[in-house]
């Protein structure tokens, strides 16, 4: 044991020492507090009913009717008791305080890769540090993309196992690659495992030309067999949460196209221009070495200071403390620190002015195969990144990339370029540890990066409009609303335009300057270890250092204390209206709530404390937002907001603020018993025949369901006929119901039929889809029960596979431990 600890005894300094500057950063968690994201915050109201049912049955349901009228619960909240990664995740976040945890495993998976790339343990530790602190990733975790960012830690260590695979170690490296990628894709970050399967293959497509080239191609191939192996063991650890991504992914708005005439309506996928939203800018790039460049995030923390620009340039216009003005000119015109093309902006890609010039010194002196695949995934993956800011290869991948055009926010894909390029920049100073070159060489490459990147940054510096115009493509409609707003004061308008201009420049300049100083530090560093004036252990520490302070001081901006509030007051976030607490005293278990005081469709805050028809979710069902487009987007449908059984909307009032709550009358309820029946062709005029109608009255149903209906025997059921909800369940709901003949019957809920099932006297019995969204049947006459069961085979058959997957992934990790120690003996 001792032995053990004099081996490893600075790898455990170095973890320890990961922890410490986890906690130091996130010092409020020592005082008990939470980090205040608004995503998390958004997810919680998201999840209410689950959660509820979950405190009350031990388990949480598979089904929320929450928001949207109805919904799977799988991209919201759902329990894997039988996927073994689920535990080794919720042991993680359950021990570490979040972000804490986050954030080492950041640190951890990196500094395992650089570890298995025999790097020195330092500068593992260094390049951990430069791949955990890049911008970005401190950028989502203030906004609460957690499942991005535990998806993103995992990357380095599936790098690791897959070349340890590669190297030979076979057992090892499998079973670990099957272990990091169990826990990627449970992460439930699709979007981010894809990419990471994209650099992967390009990756093994390198190694596969070299294994030919070498004539290695057995030992090539045993290792593909058991990263195959390791990645069956994955998926089947993982088959239930697939699985149900995968059946629900065809019904959500990531699907086919139900519709037809709509021809701005992609027929396959998300629109082009949804999908591109947030497209990485071309010039923006230069964020990765000078973070300011583009004026940071969408604020105007900078312009609100007494000494900008536009706070002097406002003073004499409006006399006295311009803030408020200010915040009222970045509402109505835009006028804000942040020049570039996207709708808004948390924060730049910065990957620190250390690591960008020993990235460029990399791409001067490595030699290990390593780089081709860094620099050509780089490139790849930033032409992907700038979406349509550069068409040309976003639009092949988007038009014919297999599952391409289901993600949004194509930018994401620079957090892998985030990993590679202080991968290779700790290569190069491996390269010179290593002593394969001559020193005056190398000396003359460091000076050639250092001018490449501390020269460009002292450009900016000194004349930064020579390389930016520091204007986006709406400036001139800006100004010219500022003009119209100034009583066609042109003068004043333009002087705000150009000391906006000017704060801008002066935010560039402030971080080209500081660039160029952590690049001058690190020259100095790299240069007096290559000419033997520092010795290696303190050259590596004091690099690491320096990579630390630069990107710390970068992350402080957008993830600091203020971003932490009292656990108590993160919990009590919503708080209900009046008009909310006098709509929870109604007994009614099931009915919705349409509020327009909110961003009905784009804010979960109501779901908090109602059923709702709005809501918020990125993949919501493709039916439902088809019938937010066409019934609610132009102007409100009446008849479909009673479908829907509405029974109260909340508005509010523009002049004094108030909230009003209105009962609606006319919703139709929980299930109702209809008259008559009308056929629809296709989804198109199914859509066209709700824009008015009577729901009470009549049923619109597509004519694929004809074969369920025997309409020879259906009757509108006369005045004895009833229905009604006895009791409810999100995926359990019962109903009692009497007619003297055989019916048909609407029941207001969402229609999804990958899981619910139709009981009539404990006997399943088909049902079929009316309305364009709800669910309807042919009942037999007579006094019968009904019930409505979620039961998704791909759930509860998934479950079954993922124990069979997470045993056999622990049988391989026991043996392939046991392998190696057994070998190390030997």
């Amino acid at each position: 044991m001792n032995t053990w600890f004099t081996r490893n005894g600075l790898h455990l300094a170095i973890i320890g020492f990961f922890v410490v500057i986890c906690f130091a950063y996130f010092s409020p968690v020592l005082q008990g507090k939470g980090p205040a994201q608004s995503d998390v915050l958004q997810a919680k109201a998201m999840q209410k009913e689950i959660m509820d049912y979950k405190a009350k049955d031990g388990k949480g349901p598979l089904w929320t009717n929450q928001m949207f009228g109805g919904m799977p619960a799988y991209q919201i909240w759902v329990q894997y008791p039988m996927n073994g990664a689920s535990y080794v995740i919720s042991l993680i976040t359950t021990v570490l305080p979040d972000p804490v945890d986050v954030v080492l495993l950041y640190l951890l998976g990196a500094y395992l890769l650089f570890c298995v790339l025999k790097i020195n343990p330092y500068l593992a530790a260094a390049g951990a540090i430069a791949f955990a602190f890049t911008s970005y990733n401190f950028i989502i975790i203030a906004a609460g993309h957690s499942n991005k960012a535990l998806a993103i830690a995992f990357i380095a260590p599936i790098f690791a196992s897959v070349i340890m695979t590669l190297r030979g170690k076979y057992w090892i490296g499998g079973s670990l690659t099957a272990l990091f990628l169990a826990l990627e894709i449970r992460a439930n970050h699709i979007q981010m495992t894809y990419y990471l399967f994209i650099a992967l293959l390009i990756y093994i497509g390198i190694e596969l030309y070299h294994a030919f080239k070498e004539k290695k191609i057995a030992p090539f191939g045993k290792a593909l067999s058991f990263l195959a192996i390791g990645t069956v063991l994955a998926v089947m650890v993982n088959a239930g949460t697939l699985w149900t991504t995968y059946e629900y992914g065809k019904e959500s708005n990531r699907g086919k196209s139900n519709l037809t005439t709509d021809k701005t309506e992609e027929k396959n996928g998300l629109s082009k221009e949804y999908a591109y939203g947030w497209s990485q800018g071309v010039g923006e790039s230069f964020t990765f070495l000078i973070p300011n460049l583009y004026g940071g995030a969408t604020s105007i923390d900078a312009l609100v200071k007494p000494t900008s620009h536009v706070y002097k340039t406002l003073e004499g216009v409006v006399g006295g403390d311009p803030t408020q003005a200010i915040q009222q000119l970045a509402g109505q015109f835009g006028v804000q620190q942040y020049w570039g093309e996207k709708p808004g902006t948390s924060g730049p890609f910065y990957f620190g002015a250390i690591i960008c010039f020993l990235f460029v010194f990399g791409l001067l002196v490595v030699r290990n195969r390593l780089k081709w695949w860094i620099l050509g995934t780089t490139i790849l993956f930033m032409l992907l990144s700038f979406g349509k800011n550069f068409p040309l290869v976003s639009d092949l991948f988007f038009s014919y990339f297999p599952l391409y055009n289901k993600f949004r926010a194509v930018e994401s894909i620079v957090a892998l370029v985030g990993l590679l390029v202080p991968i290779l920049a700790f290569l190069a100073i491996k390269e010179l540890q290593d002593g394969r070159y001559d020193q005056k060489e190398m000396v003359k490459k460091l000076a050639i990066a250092a001018g490449i990147t501390g020269g460009f940054s002292l450009l900016v510096a000194i004349m930064p409009t020579v390389f930016f115009s520091f204007t986006n493509s709406t400036h001139p409609q800006m100004v010219q609303a500022l003009t119209q707003a100034l009583n066609n004061n042109v003068g004043v308008a333009q002087s705000l335009a150009n000391a906006l201009i000017s704060d801008r420049v002066d935010l560039a300049r402030a971080d080209a300057l500081r660039s160029f100083l952590f690049i001058a530090i690190a020259f100095a560093l790299v240069w007096a270890y290559l000419t033997k004036k520092m010795g290696m252990q303190l050259a590596f520490i004091l690099l690491g250092l320096a990579v630390l302070i630069d990107m710390w001081q970068v992350d402080r901006r957008y993830l600091n204390n203020s971003n932490f509030a009292n656990k108590k007051d993160l919990a009590n976030h919503f708080q209900p209206r009046d008009v909310d607490t006098f709509i929870m005293a109604d007994k009614d278990p099931d009915f919705r709530v349409f509020d327009l005081s909110v961003s009905t469709f784009s804010d979960a805050s109501a779901s908090q404390f109602h059923k709702t028809v709005g809501g918020y979710h990125a993949a919501k069902l493709k039916r439902f937002q088809e019938l937010i487009d066409a019934q609610f987007s132009k102007s409100i449908n009446q008849d479909v907001l009673d479908m829907l059984n509405t029974k109260y909307i909340i508005t509010q009032d523009q002049q004094t603020g108030a909230y009003k709550m209105q009962r609606n009358p006319t919703a139709a309820g929980n299930a109702w018993i209809v008259q008559s029946v009308q056929f629809a062709k296709d989804a198109d005029e199914e859509m066209k025949a709700i824009s008015s109608f009577d729901p009470k009255k009549e049923a619109i149903v597509d004519e694929q369901y004809k074969g369920l209906m025997d309409l020879k025997k259906v009757g509108p059921g006369g005045p004895t006929a009833m229905i009604k909800l006895d009791s409810y369940h999100p995926d359990h709901l019962e109903y009692s119901y009497s007619t003297p003949n055989d019916v048909v019957a609407v029941f207001s809920e969402i229609y999804y039929n990958k899981g619910w099932k139709m009981y009539v006297d404990n006997v399943e019995k088909p049902y079929f889809r009316a309305d364009y969204v709800l669910r309807a049947a042919q009942l037999p006459a007579g006094n019968h029960k009904v019930d409505f069961k979620f039961e998704p085979t791909s759930y509860y058959a998934g479950e079954k596979i993922s124990l069979a997957g997470s045993i056999l992934l622990v049988a391989a990790l026991g043996f392939s431990f046991w392998d190696d120690k057994k070998k190390k003996q030997k």
